[in-house]
Parts: C-alpha cells; sequence; structure tokens
C-alpha cells in the first residue's frame, strides 16, 4: 500500500470536522489510547486530550465558518498497526467577522487498535496565512 486507506484518512476528517464545528463535539472513536499533540497554541504539546479539545475551543473562539479542504497525502508510511502519513490542508472562514486562509499541514500518526485506526498523534504547521496577527 502506498497511500492511507479510506478508514485511515477518515481520522483525518473526523479531526478536521472536530475543528470546522468548533470544537463542540469530540468523537469518542477518534484519539488512541495514548496520544501527542503539537499545535500552534500553548501549550504547544498536548499529551491529555481533554485539555487538547478545551485549549482548541478558546483557540477556535474568535473563527466562524471553518471549512477545510486536503491536499493528496504524501509520505505515507506504515509499520504493522502503526501508520504515517502528511496531509496538506487548507482552511478558510473568519476570524473575527474578517475572512482568512490558512495553509498548512498534519504530519498524522495513526495506531490500529480493537475499534479501528485512531489518532496516536499529530502536529499542524502552517505555511501561509492571512490570519489577522
Amino acid at each position: 500500500m502506498n497511500a492511507p486507506d479510506a478508514a485511515m484518512l477518515a481520522a483525518a476528517d473526523k479531526l478536521a470536522g472536530f475543528i470546522a464545528g468548533r470544537g463542540l463535539s469530540l468523537p469518542a472513536d477518534l484519539f488512541a489510547s495514548e496520544v501527542v499533540i503539537v499545535e500552534n497554541f500553548a501549550p504547544f504539546i498536548f499529551r491529555d486530550v481533554t485539555t487538547w479539545a478545551k485549549e482548541m475551543r478558546v483557540h477556535l473562539a474568535d473563527l466562524s465558518d471553518l471549512h477545510h479542504r486536503f491536499g493528496a497525502p504524501v509520505d505515507f508510511a506504515r509499520d504493522g498497526d502503526t501508520a504515517y502519513f502528511a496531509l496538506p490542508t487548507t482552511w478558510s472562514g473568519f476570524n473575527r467577522g474578517v475572512p482568512f486562509r490558512e495553509t498548512g499541514g498534519w504530519a498524522l500518526v495513526l495506531k490500529l487498535e480493537a475499534e479501528g485506526w485512531r489518532l496516536a498523534g499529530y502536529g499542524w504547521a502552517v505555511i501561509e496565512t492571512t490570519v489577522p496577527q
């Protein structure tokens, strides 16, 4: 296999859906039993999904009408029940009523658990943004 399958991509889509929904409904089947998240908001490294979700809601407070578009996954690798791929992503919406566009990418690590593929970690990197600073 040279690319993530539909079940792996579904995990990324659930993550984006949570963010687009402004953090209101965290899918119970999104994260693996152990997780490490690297984000562009403090405290930047999260090992606790509850804390990450709370801080994500704070991060999203000024944003509205969020939409994402995925590019083609790149750099796919799988080793047994662990998979990795990078996923270019563009976000658009409004920040305090001002239109914005943010292009970046997720480096995603997934674990195959009894219930299916779950996010064991990700890192978000912004490549270009028009978000007001």
